[in-house]
């Protein structure tokens, strides 16, 4: 039986910086708040004094989240100011090449043309710095619009948009299914980009 520790730790992970309340915790543990605090607690004295853990759990209006020690915030600024250093993964790269040529673009577009979630790729994206926040859409719930950044251009060796390669004008059916949103010209080009 997976222990409550391991439970809260993964769940707080993967909600990342939304971090998640005691409400949620609960229902997602099955757990008594009684219990989920004094796992918690013992979960925060580990993290501190465990000199090699660079994580800690930290509490933020009521809203449990995993966050990095201050130790580490070196560490952390490198990765930040080179964020393109990780490679992207297929999907990422997909939402990417949608953004690019359709921007100003909203989550919801994005999932319609992939027809599966775009959520996370969205997100690493815009923590690399590649896509940003460019609007509003109008009507009910004014989503956000996503555009590329100059990051975008200069990762691609692009002056502007309009060098972009363009797109074909129908798709041809794949034989091995392996069609792709990118260009030959522009996979390439970001492959000897990802090798740097």
């Amino acid at each position: 039986m997976t222990h409550l520790s391991s439970k809260i730790e993964a769940l707080l992970f993967v909600a990342g910086d939304d971090g998640l309340s005691m409400k949620q915790l609960e229902f997602l543990t099955e757990a008594e708040e009684k219990e989920i605090r004094e796992e918690i607690s013992a979960m925060v004295r580990r993290y501190e004094e465990t000199e090699t853990a660079g994580i800690m759990i930290k509490e933020l209006a009521g809203v449990y989240q995993l966050v990095t020690k201050a130790e580490v915030a070196d560490t952390i600024q490198r990765l930040v100011e080179n964020p393109t250093v990780q490679s992207l993964s297929q999907a990422s790269l997909e939402v990417l090449a949608i953004v690019a040529y359709k921007q100003p673009i909203t989550r919801v577009e994005i999932e319609d043309l992939r027809g599966v979630k775009s959520e996370k790729a969205l997100h690493t994206l815009a923590g690399k710095a590649l896509i940003q926040e460019v609007g509003r859409a109008e009507g009910t719930g004014r989503a956000i619009l996503y555009g590329t950044t100059s990051e975008f251009l200069n990762y691609f060796g692009l002056k502007n948009l309009d060098e972009l390669p363009a797109l074909p004008d129908e798709v041809e059916d794949d034989q091995d299914g392996d069609t792709d949103l990118f260009m030959t010209k522009f996979q390439e080009a970001f492959k000897e980009e990802a090798k740097v």
